[in-house]
């Protein structure tokens, strides 16, 4: 499937090998009205809905949010495939593997901190939709509130085409490059990448080496966006013109294509006489995204103190409460410290949000221990955390001189409410036991001067 194309392989051939997806076309801008067209003349000039739309296609409106909302917060695209989506068999319930949904109602929020190793490897054959294991999460996805936590391993490409009503995912590869064939076209993610596919959107991943692992936020909440900068001013953290966009490209395949779809915490499946990747020519601002993480532009303290996280925000998913995020996507990009008489690792803190971190690679600077790429810990509201007694060690005697970081990649999903971590990952095998002994042995250094 190129621009125009009509075969699923299009070069990326199944195996071991390396395959490479470098030098897809893209367009660029987060937020943007985009528009793109497969062949040339298939988008309607003018008009939406024209009463016949060009090259025989059938016009098709997607919509992530209500009509009625404000026109700075309404994504919508207008598809213009060769079948609309409305030809298709019922679906019936296939097996949710290890995907759960919130409510997460099978266990209690636990206040202790919790730390997890990397998913274990998967059993061969298994494509990106059956590696899908859930963590945990809050709110309700009927209600449209909330978020979870998925982690991913597998180390088969998908022949199926998935899509989420519940809500839009963000992609975090931290082993294994991904081509992402969605709707609008073809996206490329690799580790230090993410991937954002929204809601309703009908996807297929395909691995481009032996196996990939990495971690999956599903936002059931208001569509990411970029935050506020406030007194920031117009520029910095991530920047609009940096995230990239499919040019469109479709499948024209005649033949049986399982499509599954996740709805109201539970999986459907249906076989559809022909692939649902059809769309010829789209425009809209309702479309899938990759940023490269690095090229986040960081802003930090060049006096004295360690900034809030917050700082380090590349993407938001607002509530009805001003500055109080449902989810927080926060990255700890490569940056310089420089801060006076300033303990330069994270501080020690309790968070009225919750925090889920994970690791792409290298080492995270207030972990030097158990912390590894392809884990993740947990810090429920209000739990105490920071750095070990490791790193506090080192960082409380070290020289103050300009230090460049750049030997880790870490991320963090921050929540306004709990995480109920799921039955499974609360008795997973990889659950790390005695987490909480990486802060014991820090000392009183208590000495009163009276």
């Amino acid at each position: 499937m190129s621009d125009g194309g009509t075969s699923r392989a299009s070069g990326f051939e199944r195996g071991g090998v390396r395959k490479t997806a470098e030098g897809l076309a893209h367009l660029t801008g987060f937020g943007n009205e985009h528009s793109s067209e497969a062949v040339p003349g298939a988008l309607p000039d003018g008009r939406n809905a024209p009463q016949r739309a060009p090259l025989g296609l059938y016009a098709e409106q997607l919509s992530g949010t209500a009509f009625t909302e404000p026109r700075a917060h309404n994504r919508r695209s207008w598809l213009y495939r060769i079948r609309p989506s409305a030809a298709h068999p019922p679906f019936t319930r296939t097996d949710n593997g290890g995907i759960r949904t919130a409510p997460f109602t099978e266990s209690v929020p636990d206040p202790n901190r919790l730390r997890w190793n990397p998913l274990p490897a998967p059993s061969p054959g298994t494509d990106f939709l059956a590696g899908l294991w859930t963590l945990g999460g809050n709110g309700d996805a009927t209600r449209r509130t909330g978020m979870a936590v998925h982690l991913y391993h597998a180390d088969s490409s998908m022949d199926r085409v998935f899509s989420d009503a519940d809500g839009e995912l963000l992609i975090v590869p931290e082993r294994g490059g991904l081509l992402l064939r969605t709707e609008f076209g073809l996206l490329h993610v690799e580790p230090g990448h993410v991937a954002l596919i929204p809601r309703g959107v009908r996807f297929r991943v395909e691995l481009l080496d032996a196996s990939a692992r990495g971690y999956v936020c599903e936002n059931y909440g208001a569509p990411f966006q970029l935050p506020d900068l406030g007194p920031i001013g117009a520029n910095g953290l991530a920047n609009a013109r940096d995230f990239r966009a499919p040019v469109a490209a479709y499948e024209d395949v005649e033949g049986p294509v399982e499509v599954v779809n996740k709805f109201c915490g539970h999986l459907w499946t249906a076989t559809y006489d022909h692939s649902p990747l059809d769309v010829v020519a789209w425009h809209g601002n309702h479309v899938p995204y990759a940023y490269d993480l690095r090229r986040f532009n960081v802003l930090g303290s060049i006096s004295y103190d360690h900034p809030d996280p917050s700082i380090f925000t590349v993407l938001t998913s607002p509530s009805d409460t001003p500055g109080l995020a449902g989810v927080d996507f926060v990255v700890f990009a490569p940056r310089w410290l420089v801060g006076e008489d300033t303990f330069r690792p994270p501080y020690f803190h309790r968070n009225v949000m919750s925090e889920y971190m994970g690791l792409i690679e290298g080492a995270y600077d207030a972990k030097a221990e158990g912390f590894v790429p392809g884990g993740g810990s947990l810090h429920n509201m209000m739990s105490a955390h920071g750095p070990d007694r490791e790193t506090f060690d080192r960082a409380s005697a070290a020289e103050l001189r300009p230090q460049k970081i750049d030997d880790g990649l870490a991320f963090m999903f921050e929540t306004r409410w709990p995480v109920t971590a799921t039955d499974q990952a609360a008795h997973a095998d990889h659950l790390q036991q005695g987490y909480d002994d990486v802060w014991r042995g820090l000392q009183r250094h208590f000495r009163p001067t009276h």
